[in-house]
């Protein structure tokens, strides 16, 4: 590989890894920023609330108070956008057409999140439940990927976020809607945070 291809190899992995930490930053934050703001005359409780409720409640009789609403969605559009970028400079690094199809899908899958709310049906289930499947998968499958302890970390996470998804019957009782709905989000962003940092880490001290 001459010098060219492998400077260029190293941006591309660097690329994903700020691309994807940039995004789960985002997400986190844009979540937190939006129930700062939910107005304090209607309910909304992590163990009750859907986090998509910050863009707008289920049908019938939504619910979609400002800014939360615009901020919510604003930021998985955002989300979204860029982890389809990243995933096009993970691809370009590793070549791996698995781990592109499961990234870009989480990626596509907050992107729609973000353009059909809550009150937006089937739209939004669907691309909600895209997100995800393909996020819990992407984190089990990145275990091939990550040569780093992280590597069970994010085995860990993905693992969580699928048993929380597939037993929500049985753990809402437990949690609350909302409560295994965040078991299912939040390991998601944690390892799009860890697999952004690794792979800025890695893009770090790959030779030029």
């Amino acid at each position: 590989m001459n010098e060219l291809s492998q400077s260029s190899n190293k941006k591309s992995l660097t690329r994903a890894g700020i691309l994807f930490f940039l995004a789960g930053c985002i997400i986190l934050m844009g979540i937190i920023t939006a129930e700062s703001f939910y107005p304090e005359n209607y309910t909304y409780t992590t163990s009750k609330s859907m986090i998509s409720d910050l863009g707008a409640t289920e049908p019938p009789n939504s619910i979609i108070t400002q800014p939360s609403a615009t901020i919510f969605n604003f930021s998985m559009i955002l989300t979204g956008i860029i982890v389809l970028f990243g995933t096009y400079f993970l691809f370009r690094y590793y070549n791996d057409r698995i781990a592109a199809v499961l990234v870009g899908l989480l990626g596509l899958g907050a992107l729609g999140v973000g353009l059909f709310p809550g009150n937006v049906n089937p739209q939004h289930p669907l691309f909600a439940l895209t997100t995800f499947i393909s996020g819990s998968l992407s984190a089990i499958y990145s275990y091939r990927i990550i040569n780093s302890p992280f590597k069970y970390f994010a085995v860990l996470l993905g693992i969580i976020g699928l048993v929380f998804l597939f037993s929500a019957n049985i753990l809402i009782p437990i949690f609350g809607g909302g409560g295994v709905e965040r078991w299912v989000a939040y390991p998601i962003v944690l390892w799009l945070i860890g697999f952004g940092g690794y792979l800025m880490g890695l893009g770090s001290t790959e030779k030029d």
